[in-house]
């Protein structure tokens, strides 16, 4: 990667870990915390606090990122930022759970998620273009491990409603980071065509994608609905969850490394993206017996930590390939408006996963919501599994498929 490369992957980057860094605070503690709240004590409707994020961003992501095609990607960005610092703050003045929904749903309007991507996209080439996205996949992974041992010493100490503060002072923060750091934007002709919303959603690689973002999306917040009490059953005490977390989280970046970088220069891309909606399957299933043990007895802490890793694992994975899979798939004058899209069903995955996951766990218990998150990925291996994978970035460029034949 060139100089300007690594600054535009590390500052974006910096604005994802600012925004997911507030984001993952609330999530290891939100269920616990948010049953002191007036109305707290009912699951479904503090799956709906939790997802309702994902419902609002998801209905603003395709207006953002066709309003980066026309507007330009930074001004959009800084005005999201702006958004999600407000809808921080409304959560952290929140009294009951009514408030704590309308503040999680202010900050899901500040949908930037196809913004950035599109900006990273933009600024380096189709050959680095999964490392750069990679780069803001560790980032949030790291934020997420890191979340999960702060978490609970921070709201021991300020409240849920003292991680909100923190949420949005680093939304505020996200904001120096896109003035004075991120790179300028390329110039673009005066006559460049722009993004349009018919053509990427008459593309059937594009498709395959966004079906697959809301489907691994809604797997990920839904599993978090019944994980934490899974562990607490299993004789850790939610202060210490981190310790199965954390480590299975780091191993996961030394396992991303191993894997995808080498064998999609070796042309086998195809195979570990599959490979890794069908790992993410199978750990449902390990999950709906951790559940079923727990009716009748204690679920194995050692087996839930292995399957933890082995999801995350599969989880970066695809969080690594698949936006720069849609970005390179995506004509770049509508490179906003496709990962828009794919943004709006990422939102929208996170939504359903907390909405039904909540409804899951409070109708039909933990099982039920684990082999539904199973069905969900035997769905998605079956669409995913026509695509194809690109051509050799060490090929010569006549022997190398085109990019735009990835994922159709």
């Amino acid at each position: 990667m060139t100089a300007g490369e690594l600054r535009s992957s590390f500052s974006l980057a910096c604005i994802f870990a600012l925004r997911m860094l507030g984001l993952f605070l609330v999530l290891p503690v939100f269920a616990l915390e948010a049953a002191r709240y007036p109305g707290g004590d009912d699951p479904a409707r503090v799956g709906l606090a939790m997802g309702i994020y994902g419902l609002t961003q998801g209905l603003l992501q395709i207006p953002f990122g066709m309003a980066s095609d026309w507007l330009g990607r930074k001004r959009v960005i800084i005005f999201g930022l702006i958004v999600f610092a407000l809808g921080s703050f409304i959560a952290m003045t929140a009294s009951d759970l009514t408030w704590l929904i309308i503040g999680r749903s202010v900050q899901g309007a500040g949908a930037i998620s196809a913004a950035v991507t599109a900006l990273l996209a933009d600024q380096t080439r189709d050959e680095v273009r999964t490392k750069a996205m990679t780069l803001v996949g560790v980032s949030i992974g790291l934020m997420f491990a890191l979340s999960l041992v702060i978490a609970p010493l921070l709201a021991a100490h300020i409240g849920l409603h003292g991680l909100f503060a923190l949420t949005g002072l680093f939304a505020l923060t996200g904001i120096a980071v896109v003035i004075w750091w991120v790179p300028a934007e390329p110039a673009q002709p005066v006559h460049r065509p722009r993004g349009s919303l018919a053509l990427v959603l008459r593309d059937p690689g594009l498709l395959r994608l966004d079906v697959g973002v809301f489907v691994l999306h809604a797997v990920q917040l839904a599993m978090w609905v019944a994980i934490p009490t899974l562990l607490v059953q299993a004789g850790l005490g939610k202060d210490a969850h981190w310790q199965v977390y954390t480590p299975a989280v780091l191993a996961s970046f030394f396992v991303l490394r191993v894997t995808l970088y080498p064998l999609e220069r070796r042309g086998y891309l195809r195979a570990v993206f599959l490979g890794s909606v069908g790992v993410i399957g199978l750990v449902q299933l390990g999950l709906w017996w951790a559940a079923w043990q727990a009716g009748s007895g204690t679920p194995n802490l050692t087996a839930l930590a292995w399957l933890l890793f082995v999801f995350f694992c599969g989880f970066n994975i695809l969080e690594s390939c698949q936006p720069s899979l849609a970005s390179r798939v995506a004509p770049q004058h509508a490179r906003g408006a496709a990962l828009g899209v794919y943004n709006t069903l990422q939102s929208l995955g996170f939504f359903a996963g907390g909405a039904a996951g909540g409804w899951l766990a409070k109708t039909a218990g933990a099982e039920a919501l684990f082999m539904a998150c199973g069905g969900l990925m035997l769905l998605w291996l079956l669409i995913a599994w026509p695509m194809h994978a690109p051509g050799r970035y060490d090929l010569p460029a006549a022997e190398a498929e085109p990019a735009a034949s990835v994922a159709s």
